[in-house]
């Protein structure tokens, strides 16, 4: 990684730690943009540079996993359930990566904790079910109904995982987050193959 990006990393990270510490300390309505930038150490122009909201600054990974799912090797005539496995594992990563943060956890307990940013992180899966649904048919690779579904999965898969961490965290266990998603996505499987029965 270069000086530059460097940099970026830096100040994507000092906007969502800033956005944390104020949503931990003042609660959900006290995170505004002048705020967060303010407690940056950069301006509100700056803060839009890196991030579209207040919400992306507090839960910004849900940009990542649709960077995940384009950049996923889903080849050409590639079934649902394929491609549904190729996307869990992208997304696994994704998780593993949100694991080394060192945000991993205070989002986790924040969610458990602030009902509304469970709500926004809600609102986001939806852009993410429609962005992952639209890449799929756009590409050919699945119709409506199945794209939709497959985007439905993840998001739930993703939001279960955070929620079961939060409330393990909350509750003094202490759990792999990996082992959380694996047994999300597992249960998810057992109960569409119940379905088919």
């Amino acid at each position: 990684m270069g000086i530059r990006d460097e940099r970026k990393a830096a100040t994507l990270q000092g906007i969502r730690s800033a956005a944390l510490d104020i949503l931990e300390e003042q609660g959900f309505d006290a995170v505004t943009v002048g705020r967060i930038a303010q407690r940056a150490g950069i301006s509100e122009r700056t803060f839009f540079r890196y991030v579209p909201s207040r919400e992306a600054a507090m839960l910004p990974a849900e940009r990542g996993l649709f960077e995940a799912v384009e950049t996923c090797d889903i080849p050409d005539g590639t079934d649902g359930a394929c491609i549904l496995r190729l996307l869990l594992a992208a997304f696994r990563n994704m998780l593993m990566e949100e694991v080394q943060g060192n945000e991993f956890r205070r989002v986790s307990r924040l969610m458990v904790a602030e009902p509304r940013l469970l709500l926004v992180a809600t609102r986001q899966e939806q852009e993410l079910v429609a962005a992952v649904s639209d890449y799929l048919t756009g590409r050919g690779l699945l119709a409506a109904m199945p794209a939709l579904l497959i985007g439905e999965m993840l998001a739930t898969c993703w939001r279960v995982t955070w929620q079961c961490f939060g409330l393990a965290e909350r509750s003094g266990e202490s759990v792999d987050p990996a082992d959380i998603f694996d047994g999300v996505a597992a249960s998810l499987g057992t109960l569409a193959a119940q379905l088919a029965e």
